[in-house]
C-alpha cells in the first residue's frame, strides 16, 4: 500500500493548483466511502517511492459544519465521525488534546495551503491541525498577491512560530512547486531526525490574533487598481446586473460558437468520412442481413449511432460548455455573481450561492445535487434538486437541443433556455411557500480575480474530457445498444402504438417521436438525439424539445436523488417531471398553433 499524503486548506486557496502541479494529468476522481461527496486523488512520485495524494475537500476547521468537511475530518482521523472524540449528529470535531489515528489509515503527512492573500482566515484550521499526530508542512500561497494588496509576511519567523517548514508558491505559475517536493521528501525519510515538536499554541482566535501581530506586516497602504475597480462594478447592482447579463450571455455565444464550430469542421468529417464508413463495411462483410446485422448498424445501430450521437452531436458542446466554464471558475467571477443574485434568489428560497449548483446542472445533475451539500438548510438542498431535475438541461442535453434547433432556428433555441428559466423562478416562488423551512444565512467566500492561464485550463478540460468519455459517452454507447435491441425486435414499436394516442394527439408528434420517450429514461438526452432524423415543423421540433426538456431525468440523477434524500423523493421527482413534461407540450403545442 502506497503512503498518503493529505493536501488540506480552506476553499479558494490554490489547493487544486498545486495538486495538478504535483500530480500532473495522473489524476482520478472518487467518491468518499459511504457518501457522494467527490474528492480527487493522484499519484505522485517522491524519490524511488509512489505516493497517493489526496486533495481534501475545502474546510475551515476540524469542527465540520456540511458532509464535505465531514469527510475531511474523516480523512484525517482514519475512523468514521462516530468514531471520532466530541461528535455531534452532523459533524465531527477534534479534541483540543490530539487524536491517535488508526495506523491503517494515518496519512504519513499533510500538506496545509495557507492563501498569503487571506491570511488570518487560514491560521484557525493550521492550529488545529497542528494538535493532531501527524507531520506537517505549510505552503504558503499566493504570496504575490498579498504583495498587491500592501502586505508582508515574514516566513521565517512564522516557521520558528509554528515549529514546521514553510515554504512559499505561487501555484498558478509553478514558482516553489520544487522546493514543496524536496520538502516533502525529507518529511518521508525515514532516517529523519528528531521531528519537529508541537508549537503548544492552542488553536484560538486570541493565539490566531497574536500570530499574525507577530509575522504580518502592512507595508503600504493598499492601491486602488483596475481589479478593485472591477471587484466592485462586478458586485454592486449596478452595473454588476448589467455586466452579468451581457456575461452570461458571451458565455452561452462561445458554447453554441465552438460547439458548433468544432462538430461542422471537425468531428462530422471525422466520424463520418474516417471512423464510421470502415465498421459499416466490416460488419457488412462479416454478418449477414438481418437482426443482428442492424444491430449493429440499422436504425439504431451502436456503431453508427452510438458513435455519432455522443462523439458528433455532444462532444462538441461539452468541450466547449467546460472550456468557458473553466474559464469563468478560474478569473473568481463565480462567487461575484453568488453575491449579486443573492437578493434575487432569496425571493426563491435560495442564497445566493445556490447558483452555483444550478450552473454545476448544465455540466450534469449528479455533481450539482452533491454540490448542493454545501447549502446552508435543507431546504435549500430540496429547491435546488427540484430545480435541476426539472428544467436545468445537462450538457448532453445542450448538446442535443443545439444540434436539433440550431440549424433551423436560432429563435427557437433561444426561446427553449428562456422558458427554462422562466420555469425555474416559477418553481422556484411555488416551492419556497410549499416547503417548509428556515433560510439560513450563508457565507460565500470571495478569491481575487485572477486572469486565468492557458495551462490550468487546459488541463481542467482534458480531465473533465475523461470524465465525459467513461461517464457520458461509454453509458450514451450502452443505451443505444439497448435501443437497437428494443427497436429491431419490435418492442420499440409496440411501445410506440401504445401511447400513440398521447403523442399524437396530445402533443401532435408523429408516432416515430414515441420512440425517444423510451430512451429518455436511460439517458435524458436520448428523449430528444432521434428528432433529428424525423421531419418536423419548428412548432413540432420546439415540443419536443420542451418534452424532453422536462422529462424524467436519467436513471442515475433518479439514483442519486434517491441516495441523497429518500426513494419516495425520487419517485415523486420521476412523476412530477413526467407529468410537466406532457401536460406543457401539450399545452404549448396549442397555444403555438394559434399564431402559427
Amino acid at each position: 500500500m502506497n503512503k498518503t499524503i493529505l493536501l488540506m486548506g480552506a476553499p479558494n486557496v490554490g489547493k487544486s493548483a498545486i495538486f495538478n502541479r504535483l500530480t500532473g494529468l495522473n489524476v482520478r476522481v472518487a467518491n468518499y466511502t459511504g457518501t457522494t461527496v467527490d474528492y480527487a486523488g493522484g499519484a505522485m512520485k517522491l524519490g524511488a517511492e509512489m505516493i497517493d495524494l489526496i486533495d481534501v475537500p475545502g474546510t475551515y476547521s476540524l469542527c465540520a459544519t456540511c458532509e464535505a468537511e465531514r469527510v475531511a475530518v474523516e480523512m484525517i482521523c482514519g475512523r468514521s465521525g462516530s468514531d471520532c472524540p466530541r461528535t455531534t449528529s452532523s459533524a465531527c470535531c477534534i479534541d483540543s488534546t490530539g487524536v491517535a489515528l488508526e495506523p491503517d489509515h494515518k496519512p504519513c503527512l499533510i500538506v496545509y495551503v495557507l492563501d498569503a492573500g487571506n491570511f488570518e482566515a487560514g491560521l484557525y484550521l493550521l492550529l488545529q491541525l497542528l494538535e493532531l499526530e501527524v507531520p506537517l508542512l505549510v505552503a504558503l500561497n499566493r504570496g504575490d498577491l498579498a504583495q498587491e494588496k500592501g502586505y508582508l509576511i515574514d516566513i521565517e519567523a512564522l516557521s520558528d512560530q509554528l515549529n514546521v517548514p514553510v515554504i512559499p508558491t505561487i501555484a498558478v505559475n509553478g514558482e516553489g512547486i520544487d522546493q514543496l517536493q524536496e520538502q516533502m521528501l525529507a518529511y518521508l525519510n525515514p532516517e529523519r531526525e528528531n521531528p519537529p515538536e508541537k508549537p503548544g499554541i492552542k488553536a484560538t482566535w486570541e493565539n490566531v490574533e497574536a500570530l499574525v501581530n507577530r509575522v504580518f506586516y502592512k507595508i503600504q497602504p493598499p492601491v486602488s487598481s483596475k481589479k478593485d475597480r472591477w471587484d466592485q462594478m462586478l458586485t454592486r447592482p449596478w452595473p454588476g446586473l448589467l455586466l452579468a447579463v451581457l456575461i452570461l450571455a458571451a458565455i452561452f455565444a462561445g458554447i453554441v460558437g465552438i460547439g458548433m464550430g468544432l462538430r461542422q469542421f471537425l468531428l462530422l468529417p471525422l466520424f463520418r468520412g474516417l471512423i464510421i464508413p470502415p465498421l459499416v463495411m466490416l460488419v457488412s462483410e462479416l454478418l449477414p442481413p438481418g437482426i443482428i446485422q442492424n444491430i449493429f448498424i440499422g436504425e439504431y445501430g451502436f456503431l453508427v449511432k452510438g458513435l455519432e450521437w455522443p462523439f458528433t452531436l455532444v462532444l462538441p458542446y461539452v468541450l466547449s460548455f467546460y472550456a468557458v466554464l473553466n474559464l469563468v471558475e478560474d478569473s473568481g467571477y463565480m462567487p461575484r455573481l453568488a453575491i449579486l443574485l443573492d437578493g434575487l434568489f432569496n425571493r426563491v428560497g435560495l442564497a445566493g450561492s445556490g447558483i452555483i449548483p444550478l450552473t454545476l446542472g448544465y455540466g450534469c445533475g449528479i455533481p450539482a445535487i452533491m454540490a448542493s451539500r454545501s447549502l446552508s438548510s435543507r431546504k435549500e438542498r430540496l429547491i435546488v434538486t427540484i430545480l435541476i431535475c426539472l428544467a436545468v438541461p445537462c450538457i448532453s442535453q445542450t448538446g442535443a437541443f443545439i444540434s436539433l434547433l440550431a440549424a433551423r432556428s436560432a429563435a427557437v433555441m433561444v426561446s427553449v433556455f428562456l422558458f427554462s428559466w422562466l420555469v425555474m423562478i416559477v418553481a422556484g416562488l411555488i416551492l419556497n411557500r410549499i416547503i417548509k423551512g428556515d433560510q439560513l444565512e450563508s457565507m460565500v467566500e470571495i478569491p481575487d480575480l485572477l486572469l486565468p492561464r492557458l495551462d490550468g485550463i487546459m488541463k481542467k478540460l482534458y480531465l473533465r474530457l475523461k470524465l465525459y468519455i467513461t461517464d457520458g459517452a461509454l453509458p450514451m454507447i450502452g443505451a443505444v445498444a439497448v435501443a437497437a435491441v428494443l427497436y429491431e425486435t419490435g418492442i420499440m414499436a409496440a411501445w410506440g402504438r401504445a401511447i400513440s394516442p398521447l403523442v399524437t394527439g396530445w402533443l401532435r408528434l408523429p408516432e416515430e417521436a414515441a420512440a425517444p420517450l423510451v430512451l429518455g429514461i436511460l439517458r435524458r438526452e436520448l428523449a430528444v438525439l432521434p428528432l433529428l432524423d424525423l421531419e418536423l415543423t419548428t412548432l413540432q421540433l420546439f415540443t419536443g424539445a420542451i418534452v424532453g426538456l422536462f422529462y424524467v431525468p436519467c436513471i442515475a440523477i433518479i439514483a442519486t436523488v434517491a441516495r441523497e434524500f429518500k426513494p419516495l423523493f425520487a419517485l415523486f421527482i420521476f412523476l412530477l417531471t413526467t407529468g410537466l413534461a406532457f401536460l406543457v407540450g401539450g399545452l404549448l403545442t396549442r397555444l403555438g398553433a394559434l399564431f402559427i
